[in-house]
């Protein structure tokens, strides 16, 4: 199998494209170690996982440093190495006039989406340095190739960031033969879709319509977390042994028609 005896980081992972990440590394023979904030649905996630391989639920915040410490060095514990992370946990927050944006809920979208990145990087890159791994980070076609999401504003920044962060470490860890690509989903069917708070947008939203459909592949249908998941599991498998600090669009050409 593809990722066999492979050891696998995810954060984010008791849903949506973490869960189905998750699910494919297992199937193909990886041990999985799932970081999410919900212990319950993360025990839930873990034993789905089971029937395939190896996965662990490991309660944690993203956003703290201790936490995502603590939570590395479970996983070495366990497995004694680790060769894949998949940075992937990230919420929407609020959308709304820049002006109504408070700093509490700027605040909360840059610390998960940005600092927890980096957090969960730093801690397992010692650990990928020792013998040559994978990253992967999760951003967005907001803030990336599409900025007509009026009122994303937090969100966009944060996951433009990202972007930058995986261009500048790919430089620094290239000597470890440690890769690290960052993948830009468009509208994907998940829950992160229901968490997000949108305040005051209409008067501030451009009057655009696609009467056909924002989403040309698909005849306007979302991407599924599984789509994604086969495009994570690429760039974790040695099959992407060639690419480092690369973006990669998975939206159906909708950032080109919307951007």
């Amino acid at each position: 199998m593809q990722l066999a005896g492979k050891v696998a980081l995810i954060t984010g992972g008791n849903s949506g494209i973490g869960f189905a990440a998750a699910k494919l590394f297992t199937q193909q023979g990886a041990n999985v170690g799932l970081i999410d904030l919900d212990a319950e649905g993360l025990e839930q996630a873990a034993s789905q996982l089971q029937q395939w391989s190896g996965a662990i639920p490991i309660a944690a915040d993203v956003s703290q440093a201790g936490a995502m410490q603590q939570a590395v060095e479970h996983m070495i514990d366990k497995w004694g190495k680790l060769d894949i992370v998949f940075a992937n946990a990230g919420i929407n927050g609020v959308w709304a006039p820049v002006d109504e944006l408070e700093l509490d809920d700027w605040n909360a979208v840059l610390n998960v989406n940005l600092t927890g990145t980096f957090l969960t990087v730093k801690y397992a890159v010692p650990y990928l340095k020792q013998q040559g791994g994978s990253i992967i980070v999760t951003s967005s076609v907001n803030g990336t190739r599409m900025f007509s999401n009026t009122g994303a504003t937090a969100y966009a920044c944060s996951k433009a960031a990202q972007v930058a962060f995986t261009k500048m470490v790919a430089l620094e860890l290239a000597k470890y033969h440690v890769r690290i690509n960052v993948i830009c989903p468009g509208a994907i069917a998940t829950n992160i879709i229901e968490t997000t708070r949108k305040y005051d947008l209409d008067e501030i939203r451009p009057r655009v319509e696609f009467p056909e459909g924002a989403i040309p592949l698909s005849e306007g249908q979302m991407g599924s977390p599984d789509q994604v998941a086969q495009l994570v599991a690429f760039l974790a498998s040695d099959a992407a042994s060639h690419i480092t600090g690369t973006e990669i669009w998975i939206d159906g050409g909708q950032s080109l028609l919307q951007g």
